[in-house]
């Protein structure tokens, strides 16, 4: 008998049951046992109940089932490029002005629960909407055998209260191979307040390195005072080596197949390049300047202004496995303006181009320049499939 017809059965009986006696209720019950095979005090319960409480959930309604809540939070994930939900739950306040500026104002009691959702209940609203993407890329680091005696390794750890010191690595757009020519991405990120800054440049040349280096050093919000790399042979040459003689910087490099050493800007390598230019091979030299168009405008200002982030605070070994506690997630921006090793002129430039964004507009201009990048990409593989 299946759900349907065992619905059936309880609604035809439920009547007779309610009106026999004591004797009669018990035969209606041992009939109902033995045809649906309930077990007798679920049975008992079922008869007992009203006709119009049958198959409801027990308890209480819940309190964030409504369908409008759950668009506007997949909306608001889907804009975050798929935000976990720890740092979700930090972003919702800060795009919610935005949202509404957007898409419309919002009823005062949806607004309240949106604020009060827990990370867990994030997690769990958003279960039927996550997808799962997995493809690595290629390693295109090539170890420099020079400088390596002039270029110390980092023994120590920075004096990461303060923002200015800076990891640095490339990622290679180079689709399934690593031969002959394609762009690169250079990012910086700062171990204080996350801040991030990504650069194109062709084939990872010293002079390209350099100039793109330099460049991102005159647009950070703070000085420069530490810069470490790993062993490629894009940081480790006498253009950079003379560049940074030039100012009290320090010049450090990671172990040698150590990766956790720049653990910081090797998880942006993700999230900045990427989840916003994925795999494939950039072979054409005139990306360079449309990537750079977008790495420095909309892309540095969304992630450094909207995107929060978390920061390890402690890690200990418990018998085999490790706890590690987070900080709150905050904004790099948020870092910067907290800290006291930032110029007051600096914090106010910050926070007057703050109130002149709007995160829905970035994402927007984001799409548009990544689809003419895209387009260009698409149509110079077809001419080179064509040749």
């Amino acid at each position: 008998m299946g759900k349907r017809e065992k619905r059936a059965y309880l609604e035809a009986i439920r009547g007779r049951y309610r009106k026999s006696d004591r004797a009669g209720k018990a035969a209606i019950l041992d009939e109902f046992c033995a045809i649906c095979g309930f077990n007798r005090k679920y049975a008992i319960r079922l008869l007992g109940k009203p006709p119009g409480r049958i198959g409801r959930k027990p308890g209480k309604k819940p309190v964030y089932g409504s369908p409008e809540l759950l668009a506007i939070l997949k909306t608001l994930w889907l804009a975050t490029d798929q935000m976990c939900s720890k740092k979700l739950k930090a972003a919702i306040p800060l795009w919610l002005p935005h949202f509404e500026a957007e898409y419309g104002p919002l009823e005062a009691g949806l607004k309240a629960l949106l604020q009060r959702l827990s990370a867990a209940t994030i997690d769990r609203l958003l279960k039927a909407a996550k997808t799962q993407v997995g493809k690595k890329g290629l390693c295109g680091t090539k170890p420099g055998t020079l400088l390596k005696n002039q270029i110390p390794l980092r023994t120590h750890h920075w004096d990461i209260t303060q923002p200015g010191f800076m990891e640095a690595d490339t990622v290679a757009h180079c689709g399934n191979s690593l031969a002959g020519n394609f762009v690169w991405s250079l990012t910086l990120t700062d171990i204080h307040s996350s801040w991030t800054e990504c650069r194109a440049v062709w084939n990872k040349g010293a002079v390209g390195i350099v100039a793109q280096i330099r460049d991102i050093e005159a647009k950070l919000p703070f000085t420069m005072q530490g810069f470490d790399c790993d062993n490629g042979s894009e940081f480790l040459n006498h253009y950079l080596l003379r560049y940074f003689a030039k100012r009290p910087v320090q010049f450090t490099r990671s172990r040698p197949y150590k990766k956790n050493d720049n653990a910081h800007v090797e998880q942006k390598n993700w999230s900045h390049v990427r989840q916003l230019l994925a795999y494939d091979r950039l072979e054409d030299p005139r990306l360079v300047d449309l990537i750079n168009d977008l790495y420095v405008n909309e892309w540095s200002l969304y992630q450094n202004h909207f995107c929060p982030t978390m920061k390890l605070q402690s890690k200990e070994r418990l018998n085999s496995k490790y706890r590690r506690r987070y900080s709150a997630p905050q904004t790099p921006l948020q870092r910067l303006i907290d800290s006291p090793h930032v110029s007051r002129l600096n914090k106010e430039a910050l926070k007057t181009m703050h109130q002149t964004l709007n995160p829905f507009k970035l994402k927007h201009a984001i799409e548009q320049k990544l689809r003419a990048i895209f387009q260009f990409v698409t149509v110079t593989s077809n001419v080179r499939q064509r040749i």
